[in-house]
């Protein structure tokens, strides 16, 4: 590793050892980083430094920033950390807040001043908050004034929080009239390209919360792999989307995808699918990014908004099923672009352009990445066969001070937790969560075969298929069902849709109706909760 510029430490002390490590590769000319990297001012300061800081950057929440405007931003914030929060290279710094341009600003600063962002989701509560600030010993945090609460209930109970400073205040000690007294210049902390940049934590739905420790150049890797190979996105181009930007989904394609190519985003705080269209409209946006139950949501109502300036809509977060993407083509003439990514190697790497979608697959590896199905005997499996995903690149699973980084990193390989399938023609086909495959009568079952099954049938709206206990069978197949308006509760005809479109063994013997699914934050199926009693 380089010389660090962290004068606290706690990052580099806290890696897993090196042989834990998955095995990095670096074969792209492009991903040939230097000792020196600073992901700030790759990201914002080269536009400004190349006379480009003219250029719209980024709106949303009332405010319309072009790139000089969000790095003098930043710099203000940054000069309040490091002189008035006392804020020093390698301290954590928590941020709380929904998706709106002063965010953007406080990350980029964080950046700046060669802290760790440790970005939370809008939705947590003290408890949850607690967990993050006590795993990662979170020095300091910039929160939105409206989130305020469950933050300072969760400082109460971790004084390694020492300061917390709230933005969108009109409050004297607020970051806005800090930052107002601070110059607008700020000279970046010279850190390594392998110093910590970013702790994100998983969005899991279980146990205690992984986080996953990203390096500068790993948050530039991810511009120079996905994006140029598969988005193809234009410096003309306007992002739009709902992930959160604690989410790596949403980091990447709100704010870092965008900026890496001097395009510009809008961010939302409040992105249901009737908001995002809105949205879509309002801004003309042409690059959209959410999960596929929003475009399932949107795409019946698509036709009564003028969404032509959309060219771009990629789909994450969950596998998308075919008969969404069909759905949403049918509604809009554009073809999704699928993809499949991890917090573990911060973004996407399985997808596929428009022109190479295939309709249930998620695609092949994206240049920079490579793959492989892998047996329970840790060996490659041939094309057809079901196995473990397994992946490495540029990019890769690092867990701050967990155990659980034996189980995801094994021979050199990020074991994602996903059952896939690698068909003829080398696409990478989705089956299951490796937890989450249904044995039934001896039978292998993939929960979201059924769910896009049964999400072709005109009835449903949504779905979410479990095995549940059987003493006869293992596991019974179970399917919970949200309605679309105007259709009545019919389990049998549903059962026999399922049986005339996939093999009949694989039909959901019991089937609920619900009027909505458990889901997280970023729109993830929450299947453990369906699993729950009562």
């Amino acid at each position: 590793m380089h010389p660090s510029a962290h004068l606290d430490t706690f990052a580099r002390d806290h890696l897993p050892p090196q042989d834990q490590w998955p095995e990095l590769v670096f074969d792209l000319p492009e991903l040939q980083f230097g000792p020196r990297l600073n992901a700030a001012t790759e990201l914002l300061d080269r536009w400004v430094a190349q006379g480009q800081g003219g250029r719209p950057c980024v709106q949303g929440a009332g405010l319309r920033w072009t790139y000089a405007e969000l790095q003098a931003e930043a710099n203000r914030i940054a000069n309040v950390l490091v002189n008035e929060l006392g804020v020093v290279p390698g301290n954590r710094v928590l941020l709380r807040g929904a998706n709106t341009p002063q965010l953007a600003a406080c990350w980029f600063a964080v950046v700046k001043a060669g802290a760790i962002a440790v970005a939370t989701m809008p939705l947590l509560r003290a408890k949850e908050l607690g967990q993050v600030i006590a795993k990662a010993e979170v020095s300091h945090a910039l929160c939105d004034a409206a989130l305020a609460d469950e933050l300072m209930a969760a400082q109460a109970q971790h004084p390694v929080l020492r300061g917390i400073c709230h933005f969108r205040s009109g409050a004297p000690d607020g970051l806005e009239a800090r930052a107002a007294r601070q110059p607008a210049t700020f000279t970046n902390v010279d850190t390594a390209s392998d110093d910590c940049a970013l702790i994100a934590f998983t969005s899991g739905t279980t146990g205690q919360p992984k986080g996953t420790m990203h390096f500068h150049r790993d948050l530039i890797a991810a511009c120079r792999c996905w994006p140029p190979h598969c988005l193809q996105a234009r410096s003309s181009d306007v992002f739009i989307g709902s992930p959160p930007l604690a989410f790596t989904f949403g980091l990447g394609g709100l704010l870092l995808f965008p900026m890496s190519v001097g395009a510009s985003t809008v961010l939302l705080e409040k992105a249901a699918p009737e908001l995002l269209l809105k949205a879509i409209v309002e801004h003309r946006a042409t690059v959209c990014f959410t999960a596929p139950t929003s475009y399932r949501a949107m795409a019946p109502l698509a036709a009564q908004h003028d969404i032509s300036a959309l060219r771009k809509c990629v789909s994450a977060g969950e596998a998308l099923p075919a008969a969404t993407r069909a759905l949403w083509k049918q509604a809009t003439g554009i073809e999704l672009i699928d993809g499949i990514g991890a917090t573990e190697l911060l973004h996407i790497f399985i997808s596929h352009t428009e022109a190479e979608a295939r309709p249930g697959a998620t695609g092949r590896p994206v240049p920079g990445y490579r793959a492989c199905i892998l047996g329970d005997d840790g060996r490659p499996l041939p094309p057809g066969q079901v196995g473990r995903l397994a992946v490495k690149g540029p990019t890769g699973c690092r867990y701050l001070a967990d155990e659980r980084q034996r189980q995801y990193v094994q021979d050199g390989w990020n074991l994602t937790g996903d059952a896939y399938l690698l068909d003829a023609d080398g696409y990478y086909v989705y089956q299951a969560r490796t937890d989450d495959m249904i044995i039934s009568g001896g039978y292998n079952i993939a929960g979201p075969e059924i769910e896009a099954a049964l999400l072709a049938h005109p009835a449903v709206a949504e779905c979410a298929v479990i095995g549940v206990p059987d003493a006869e069978r293992g596991q019974l197949v179970k399917a919970f069902v949200v309605l679309r308006e105007g259709h009545a509760p019919d389990a049998k005809a549903l059962q026999e849709h399922v049986k005339a479109s996939i093999a009949p063994y694989k039909y959901p013997r019991a089937v609920e109706f619900r009027d909505s699914l458990p889901r997280t934050e970023t729109g993830k199926l929450q299947r453990f909760k369906l699993r729950e009693p009562g």
